[in-house]
């Protein structure tokens, strides 16, 4: 996949490269807890947009008759495309706070992949050193801004704790992106970070034992 973004990216004139997304991502979370309210992982469900489906498709050389079913031996190839050769510094665009402390998320395992309607879904599974839910801060975005995530706002989270979504200022965001562009001369190539300007934040709760 990186492979295949790396060709786009190098398609586009400079700044603008980055001040929009070129992919986009519906993602479903479902928080894993263990009997004490503590989060020992995340599931991550990504659903990818139909025209970067397609072309990770002809980039793998799968689904050659494009009839948008693919075989047993074909999603073989394609189980954790996202995750190969993940760098030991890529973050996998989940970021966890508790209480301001960032916290860092194990090797992600796959957890399924399958094409439906023109589009990849994939899953895979962050594990966690358990850390207690509530208050625990969630953020799902592409520091880059290359990749867009649209968060379903069905989080899974088991009783008795929950999910509240802070939505993110658009209108801010738009204001941020412009002011970046600003200073980046038109000639010139620069990776700008600003994907943390249109992430929603999740924040979790969780009621005492009774």
């Amino acid at each position: 996949m990186k492979r295949l973004l790396a060709c786009l990216l190098s398609l586009l004139p400079a700044a603008q490269a980055v001040a929009h997304p070129h992919v986009f991502v519906d993602t479903t979370l479902r928080v894993v807890l263990d009997e004490n309210q503590r989060v020992t992982g995340i599931e991550l469900h990504w659903a990818y947009d139909e025209f970067f489906t397609l072309m990770l498709l002809e980039d793998m050389g799968l689904d050659p008759d494009g009839d948008g079913v693919l075989t047993e031996d074909e999603l073989a190839i394609l189980q954790g495309f996202e995750l190969d050769n993940w760098p030991e510094d890529f973050e996998g665009d989940i970021y966890l706070y508790d209480d301001g402390r960032k916290l860092a998320p194990g090797t992600p395992e796959p957890r399924g992949v399958t094409v439906e309607d023109g589009r990849i879904l994939s899953a895979h599974f962050r594990p966690l050193e358990p850390v207690a839910a509530d208050g625990l801060e969630i953020l799902q975005y592409d520091p880059s801004y290359y990749v867009a995530y649209t968060l379903d706002p069905e989080i899974t989270v088991p009783a008795p704790c929950r999910a509240e979504i802070v939505a993110a200022d658009l209108d801010a965001a738009e204001a941020a992106v412009q002011a970046e562009l600003m200073r980046v001369p038109e000639d010139q190539f620069e990776v700008l970070e600003v994907g943390i300007h249109y992430a929603d934040r999740i924040m979790l709760t969780c009621e005492p034992y009774s």
